[in-house]
């Protein structure tokens, strides 16, 4: 399973460096720029397609800063939506199929219950649903306060070749989305083998967008070496740790700690919830993945937590890690490609109310079992 990292990876780096961004971006802005809070909606839809295609967090926030930081402050668009919309959205990738995180999670859980396949059908309705409120949030808040995200006074006619566009632009990523999770979900190729199918995709898009070179190639491969010697680096730690602590019992006493809260199985689910929040402040998800998951996950399926109910809601959690500082990721990739004028203070005032939305859909999916569960059991079977 762990093999597929790298490829997923190597994936996401090399569809960076291809040019879809840039190509979505461009064709979107001509679709819905004309909207009150259209720039900001079109950073929202392109950075859904990034995070079902590329899912890497860093490479995402700051390629969508890049592209759309500039001409939204052209547009007179406010300093605190504009940040916190790209800083956001750029976390989607950590959470919307196929991600990384959900293929290290599934490792770490152990159990068939709680496959790849699984997580990723459960974090599907999840991942859209927060694209969703973001453009909600933002077309509500830009009509509300019509200074927040004006208009363009010059407004240019929508052409079918606009649309036309937006369709050539969207249907690369959607062909290697659906054949990638696609190849998963009915069971044609494994995990791993639909990881090598986005690879191959990845590198055939950037050739036909003649972005393929040997310096580009290279590059891509250090990157990936690079992120996944860390990941493994600390995979092979927290194993080592993992074993040590169950040689010396501690997984006894921190069962025997967590079923001993007088709260229930609902208090102790939202007590863990609420720690790994907390933890998210100061470490990075990688660390709360192979560390904190194992350790917790086997106590909750034992008191009747359905796994990818739970797993869906800690995914969720660590996606508030990138945006809560101080050591929120999102915050610092974002900052170093703010223009001038941008200060750390717009950017944490951007980012609180989608923190505030990625709370609300963990309530929602807390309240709501069935927005988590519901397509895996659909397509694998279940209750």
């Amino acid at each position: 399973l762990m093999v597929a990292l790298p490829m997923f990876i190597f994936m996401g780096i090399m569809l960076d460096r291809s040019g879809i961004a840039e190509r979505l971006m461009h064709s979107l802005v001509r679709v819905l720029g004309p909207l009150r809070g259209g720039y900001a909606i079109t950073v929202v839809i392109v950075g859904v397609l990034l995070a079902a295609s590329t899912g890497i967090v860093g490479a995402s926030v700051v390629l969508l800063g890049m592209l759309s930081l500039g001409p939204m402050m052209q547009a007179q668009y406010n300093k605190p939506l504009a940040v916190g919309t790209a800083c956001s959205v750029g976390t989607l990738g950590i959470l919307v199929p196929p991600s990384i995180m959900l293929v290290l999670m599934a490792d770490r859980l152990g159990t068939s219950d709680a496959s790849v396949g699984k997580l990723f059908m459960g974090a599907l309705i999840p991942g859209i649903m927060l694209g969703v409120m973001y453009i909600l949030y933002i077309l509500i808040a830009s009509y509300i306060k019509k200074d927040l995200a004006p208009a363009p006074k010059n407004r240019e006619p929508l052409t079918a070749r606009a649309w036309l566009d937006v369709l050539l632009a969207v249907l690369p990523p959607m062909a290697l989305i659906i054949a990638v999770l696609g190849s998963i979900f009915f069971g044609i190729a494994t995990t791993t083998e639909a990881s090598a199918v986005g690879a191959g995709g990845a590198l055939l898009m950037a050739w036909v967008s003649k972005r393929l070179d040997m310096a580009t190639l290279k590059e891509s491969l250090y990157q990936t070496s690079r992120t996944s010697a860390f990941i493994f680096g600390i995979f092979i730690g927290a194993t080592v740790f993992a074993s040590v602590l169950r040689g010396l019992g501690g997984d006894e006493v921190i069962e025997s700690a967590i079923t001993g809260l007088p709260f229930g199985t609902t208090g102790v689910l939202l007590t863990v919830l609420f720690i790994t929040f907390l933890l998210g402040f100061f470490l990075d998800w990688v660390e709360i993945t192979l560390i904190i998951l194992p350790l917790v996950a086997p106590v909750l399926f034992k008191m009747g937590v359905e796994p990818v109910w739970f797993a869906i809601m800690f995914a969720i959690c660590l996606q508030t890690s990138f945006l809560t500082p101080p050591v929120g990721f999102s915050l610092f990739y974002i900052k170093g490609v703010c223009p001038p004028g941008i200060t750390t203070r717009h950017i944490y005032l951007g980012v609180l109310p989608f923190i505030a939305l990625q709370l609300l859909a963990l309530a929602l999916v807390f309240w709501f079992e069935p927005l988590a569960t519901w397509l895996p059991n659909e397509v694998y079977g279940g209750p």
